[in-house]
């Protein structure tokens, strides 16, 4: 069985205020060419299909015209919800689009009832388990406590369980939303919990033939079971370097897995600049990147006037701007923004404790009730999503 594992589509994303509503048009193009060029099977997307949990109307737009090419081709797609997505919006009508062929697992609930596939070798079991916030369903699988690695490991033991009572030789695939430990992150993932409490072991995945990552937006592969297609578009500068692929990915008989990456098409090159503001505007080895998606980190010890209009007179896709004097000259610090690049919500308070009270490290209990409240913020702010409006 040929499958197409994707991810982080992030639909309505625009990059540092430039619009990818194109962008993102022409990578879903190339996903329903390559479904129908590469005599792929079933298509696997796992998580963040939006970009905030109540997306633009251009986005719910390509979303919807894209159900409507997958379900044309009569390729069956099981879609998870992420932590981007509003999983009761992204699975309204479920059971009805179901019918065309196009499985959204939206449902914690649902975990262990799988798209049921099959080719000439056998079942084919698809176990979709949508993005699992710990706090709020704990309470469904049992657990009086416990974060992301015991509600998944407890959605991945009724997996278990339901792939045992089905046929000898039922070869299983699961979808998953995660951070699994030893993967590599970018700058543009939301931090999904607090205090590094986020990572999942691999072993959480055994049991089953392929597992099919989201939320991480580089591609890697952690084992030949276990893998992350990425995101189909760069959406930092971190990102810079990374190719951008889907996994196409096949079955055989036995369960095992051969995988190649099948290159997303560019929108526009990438670069990260760094030097001075008379540097940048000379020097002819930067003339490849005069048309590319520019960051720039200016190292003039005194800030220059007006550099971003004269950087854009030579890169007119210029996008930001940091400073970093290298001789520490009349530029006090970094940017904030440069600062906190990278740091989850719980480092950067804890860098505030810090900062405020020089020399003193935060308190076991002041770590605590910073965990505590920035949890209930993520957790309340996730009900909100989903209440009925």
């Amino acid at each position: 069985m040929r499958l197409l594992h994707t991810s982080d589509w992030h639909l309505g994303r625009s990059f540092h205020r430039e619009s990818l509503h194109d962008a993102q048009h022409a990578f879903l193009d190339h996903l329903v060419d390559v479904v129908r060029s590469e005599g792929v099977d079933a298509v696997l997307v796992a998580g963040d299909v939006y970009d905030r949990a109540l997306p633009s109307l251009d986005a719910v737009a390509l979303f919807d015209d894209v159900l409507h090419r997958l379900a044309e081709l009569q390729v069956p797609t099981v879609f998870i919800s992420g932590n981007h997505d509003s999983a009761r919006r992204l699975g309204v009508g479920a059971g009805l689009i179901g019918r065309a062929g196009i499985h959204l697992r939206t449902d914690p609930g649902e975990c262990a009832e799988p798209v049921l596939l099959a080719d000439e070798h056998g079942p084919v079991a698809v176990y979709g388990l949508p993005y699992l916030e710990p706090t709020l369903v704990r309470e469904r699988f049992g657990l009086a406590k416990g974060g992301h690695a015991a509600v998944l490991g407890a959605a991945m033991e009724q997996v278990r369980a339901d792939l045992a009572a089905r046929p000898e030789g039922t070869r299983a695939v699961v979808l998953a939303h995660a951070f699994v430990t030893g993967a590599a992150a970018s700058d543009s993932e939301r931090d999904i919990a607090v205090g590094g409490v986020a990572a999942v072991p691999a072993s959480v995945f055994d049991g089953v033939h392929y597992a099919a990552l989201g939320h991480l937006h580089g591609c890697q592969t952690l084992a030949p079971h276990l893998r992350y297609s990425g995101s189909p578009l760069a959406y930092s500068f971190s990102e810079a370097r990374q190719r951008k692929t889907m996994w196409l990915v096949d079955l055989a008989a036995d369960g095992a897995v051969t995988a190649e990456r099948v290159d997303c098409p560019r929108p526009r090159p990438l670069a990260t600049l760094r030097g001075t503001l008379a540097e940048l505007l000379a020097d002819e080895q930067h003339t490849e990147h005069e048309q590319s998606w520019v960051q720039v980190t200016l190292t003039d010890s005194a800030r220059p006037s007006e550099p971003m209009e004269q950087l854009r007179r030579r890169f007119p896709h210029t996008l930001q701007l940091l400073f970093d004097p290298e001789d520490g000259g009349a530029e006090p610090s970094r940017s904030y923004a440069s600062r906190v690049s990278g740091r989850g919500d719980l480092e950067i308070a804890e860098g505030f404790l810090r900062h405020v009270r020089p020399g003193a490290e935060p308190e076991p209990d002041e770590l605590g009730w910073l965990r505590e409240g920035f949890e209930h913020v993520r957790t309340d702010a996730d009900r909100k999503a989903d209440l009925p409006r």
